[in-house]
Formats: C-alpha cells, structure tokens, sequence
C-alpha cells in the first residue's frame, strides 16, 4: 500500500470520502504544511478544502512521537494526522496521498474519481536521519523548473536531503557574484562527449547553464517547504577545469583552457598558493549566505596529484608548509576548507578521498568506493553517509541485456538497490551511531536531459526510500507488490521511470557503445583505489 513500508499500518473498516464540506484544521505552527497538503490535494479534486478550525483534515503537532515520526488516524468521520515535529506531519501527508487513488498525483481535475481514503491507522518514524539524493547538474544541467519537481518527487518518497553537485571540470552552475567569469565563461562548454570510450567523438552542440542567486533561493525555500535540506557542493581541488577556464592563475600551469568537454579524471587540479585558498573561501562564503545547510560540500574526489608532483612552484610551497606529501597536500587544502566552514558554523563534507594524508577534524565523509571510508571514517569518530557506487550510483545499467542505454558500471538494479545497508557490519554499535544514513548518487554524463534522469533513477530511489526510511529487515517479494501500485502513482505524475521489461524504445541509445563491469572487475579496481585511506589518524591542526 505506502512506499516506503511503514512501521506499524492497521486497516479498519469503512473509508473518509473527500467532499466540498471538507475542510483542513491546522495547528498555527503547522500553516505551511496546510497549505502544502490543499495545494497537493485540490488540482485532481476539485475541492475547495478550506481553512476550517472544525475541519474533518486534522493536522497536530505531538511531540513525544519524536523527530520526524507521525500517526495517520483515518475513519469514516475524520483524517488526524500528527506528528513529532511539522517534518513528521508532512510525512504524515505524504502517507495520506498515497492511500488516495493514485489520480490524486495529477495536475487538473479528475471527474467521477470517489476520493476515498480506506480507514487505517499508520504509525512510523525513520530509521536515518539523513536520507538523501545527489544530482550532478554539472556534466548537464537540469532547469529549475526540472528540479523543483524532482524535490517534489523526493519528497514524495520521504527523502529529504538533496545534495546538489554544482561545480566539475565541465561546468559551473552557481552565480558567485564576486567572480562574474565563473558564469561568463565556466558555464557553458561547446560540446560534450557521446559515450564512455576515451576516443568517443563530441556532439557538436555548446552545453550550458546556471542557477541565479535568486534560482538558488527559490530552490532552497521550495525545498524547505517540503522539508528538504539541500547540501550544495563545489568541487576542488580537483575537478576544477571550468574554474581554471575563467581563472587560470587558480591552476598549477597558469595555462589558458576551455570548459572541459571530456568525461573522466582531469590531470588539471588547483594550485595550493594561499591566492588560490582564499578564492575558494570567498566562493564558500557566498555558497553559506545561499544554503543554510549545517553541512557544506567540498568534493575532495579522484584529484590526481601528477602536477603537484612534478611542479617546482607546489614541491616549494610544500616545503615551505611542512607537508610530506602530495596526499598530505590535499588534506592541507580541505582543512584550511574546514577552518573556514567551522568558523561560520557549518561542517565540512566531501568524498572518502578526503581520508587521504588524514582527515581534517571537522569532515563528515560521504563513502562511495564501497564502505572502506565509512569504516574508516567512523572509526576515527567522524560522521559518515554511506552512498556505495555498488549499492546506490543510479547511472550504473540497470540489467545485462544490450538495449540498456550507454550502459555504465555493474548492472544495478532495483532489487541491489532495495537490499542497500547503510551501516557497515564491521562496525561496533558506538562507531554505527556515526553513520547518518544514506544517499543515492546520480551522475549525469549520459544523462543529457531531465527524462533520461527520471529513467535512470525511477524506480530504484523508491527502493532506496525503503532502505532508508524503513527497519533493516527486508521484503523485497512485499516492496514489489506495494511498487505495483506505486507505479500508478509515477504515471500521474508523469515520471519516465524504467519499466521492469526494460527500455523503451525512445529511452535507449543505440549506436553509443557504454563501458560494463562485471563485479569481479569493479571490485579489484576499487581494491587498489582504497588501500591508502588512512584508518587510524586524523591529521593536526594547521
């Protein structure tokens, strides 16, 4: 029936039909989230569903149920729905949309549709705090009316972290008022690479885009709304190519260069002069006056350490700053990220690389090569969000079979994703208490356009809603039997998701050959990737 699987769910006999003399009886505290649910509820009905302080929609702030946690009480007189907190009452609403028919998720009334919500009663509250989505806007850009509503479609599924990836080597998508050429120049790219071969040829067509400080604003406030905390991320200090296009003297080489136009690792990575960190501060400041998410996202990922090795500039500067390494450089350069972020109150989050030469004290890590830096990480008493690109990366191909499109990865499908476990068994109960939850991850090199997003990752975020939201204990036989229905859903609300057959024809690619893993592949490359995350030291403050 609701997806994800609650706690405790009752049924009971007869139903509560919506009707004109239906109204909504809000606690004052609670009026967002009334007027969410009449806007949720009124397009497909028709129905006025008023302010009414005798409404037979009750909507209640219960504290002692906790964080998040809400109770959905619906007999043939009225709908009560109470909550910890305004998020649980929200999630409550969400719950009572999905007892409605699934019309209910379209846009312009339904006639001769009985809005009928069964009697029941629901209990439930999350397992995880932090249940999250990431979405690589850099490699293609996503239009915001595009994301507004995939917040919408996360919130549908109880999610309720977004983290936005908004800088790489292919585009910034972020106005930072300070340093106007990241958008004159960093956003946009001539072209962009068709397919995963190293000799794959360009389409011939300029990529681009960027959100206003004012698009950033509404995005944030329409996520808040919906209870969403979006983690924004800027990328360094690697990854950084359209930065280096609209200001070089950030790079090792100084060298003039385009807004990449290639996939994969970049041996172009920022200099570590402290020009270069102060720039990344002032950005990071403009990042905090825009998001006021606790935690603060500064990559850390796949920096390839080739020209610092072999440039005489970064070896002084090494020398001069007492670091032994190249590994330690970095570390040097995500602390003083750190320094900065504690300073105004926020915490730093970037990808398990940031384990590499030691972990700056105030890093949460986001473990994606597997669990190793999660293990390591909790271990070393940091905060950690398990997102495993064998259990959750959703632009991994979805089944062996050829009409897959650009297929990427080991098959992932929905069932992987279902089983996904956040908290590593190796871990003792005080070191799992660092593991905040999860988040799915998707990266958009060949995903060139919102409908292809909703492929790749419908119906496998509603999977990871499940494992997210609900106990450890899985069912998949029962999830398939609730997803049958929730599929209807998707339809009115007119998400492409994957059928369980496979593509469709207009949703493959043919003639762009991908780049498969088998399991046993993927596993000895992340082998060697992973074997120089520090597991015992954190590194002193600079």
């Amino acid at each position: 029936m609701l997806v994800p699987r609650p706690h405790y769910l009752q049924s009971a006999d007869g139903a509560f039909e919506l009707d004109a003399t239906t109204g909504i009886s809000a606690d004052a505290d609670l009026a967002g989230v009334a007027a969410w649910l009449q806007g949720a509820l009124r397009p497909a009905t028709g129905l006025p569903l008023n302010a009414d302080p005798a409404g037979s929609i009750r909507l209640r702030r219960t504290p002692a149920l906790g964080a998040e946690a809400f109770r959905l009480v619906v007999t043939t007189a009225e709908i009560l729905v109470e909550g910890g907190d305004a998020a649980g009452v929200f999630y409550g609403c969400q719950a009572l949309l999905q007892l409605l028919p699934p019309a209910i998720f379209r846009r312009s009334a339904v006639p001769g549709t009985p809005w009928v919500v069964p009697a029941v009663e629901v209990r439930d509250a999350p397992r995880f705090a932090w249940r999250g989505t990431m979405l690589d806007v850099a490699r293609h850009f996503m239009p915001k009316h595009d994301l507004l509503r995939l917040i919408d479609l996360l919130a549908m599924h109880r999610l309720n972290v977004l983290h936005l990836h908004l800088t790489e080597d292919q585009g910034w998508r972020i106005e930072i008022l300070r340093y106007p050429r990241l958008t004159e120049v960093a956003a946009w790219r001539h072209e962009s690479q068709v397919g995963p071969a190293t000799d794959a040829p360009g389409d011939g067509r300029p990529h681009g885009g960027f959100y206003t400080q004012d698009d950033l604003r509404e995005i944030v406030a329409y996520a808040q709304a919906r209870f969403i905390t979006v983690v924004p991320e800027i990328e360094s200090p690697g990854h950084v190519q359209a930065a280096l296009a609209a200001y070089p003297e950030l790079g090792v080489t100084g060298e003039p260069l385009e807004v990449w136009t290639r996939w994969g690792i970049n041996p172009n990575v920022l200099n570590a002069e402290e020009s270069t960190v102060d720039f990344f501060t002032n950005v990071l400041d403009e990042v905090m006056d825009l998001f006021p998410s606790a935690y603060i996202g500064v990559g850390g990922d796949e920096c390839p350490k080739d020209q610092w090795r072999t440039d005489a500039a970064t070896q002084r500067r090494m020398a001069e700053l007492g670091v032994a390494d190249e590994d330690a450089l970095q570390s040097w350069f995500i602390q003083r990220l750190d320094d900065h972020l504690t300073a105004r109150g926020r915490k730093l989050f970037g990808w398990d690389e940031i384990l590499e030469g030691g972990l700056a004290p105030g890093a949460t890590v986001a473990s994606w090569r597997g669990l190793t830096g999660a293990i390591a990480a909790a271990r070393l008493g940091h905060d950690v969000v398990s997102c495993p690109d064998d259990q959750v990366y959703l632009d991994y191909r979805q089944s062996g079979a050829p009409g897959e499109p650009i297929p990427v990865g080991i098959v992932l499908t929905t069932r992987d994703v279902y089983e996904f476990e956040p908290v590593p068994a190796d871990l003792t109960a005080d070191e799992a208490r660092h593991v905040l939850g999860g988040q799915a991850n998707i990266w958009t090199e060949f995903m060139d356009s919102p409908r292809t997003v909703d492929f790749f990752a419908f119906p496998r975020l509603c999977a990871l809603s499940e494992a997210l939201w609900s106990s450890a204990e899985r069912d998949y036989d029962d999830f398939t039997r609730r997803l049958d229905g929730h599929l209807a859903r998707l339809d009115a609300a007119g998400v492409e998701y994957r059928r369980e057959t496979g593509p469709l024809p207009w949703q493959t690619r043919p003639g762009v050959a991908g780049r498969p893993r088998t399991h046993e592949q993927r596993a000895a490359q992340f082998a060697g990737l992973v074997s120089n995350i520090a597991p015992v030291s954190t590194i002193e403050p600079a």
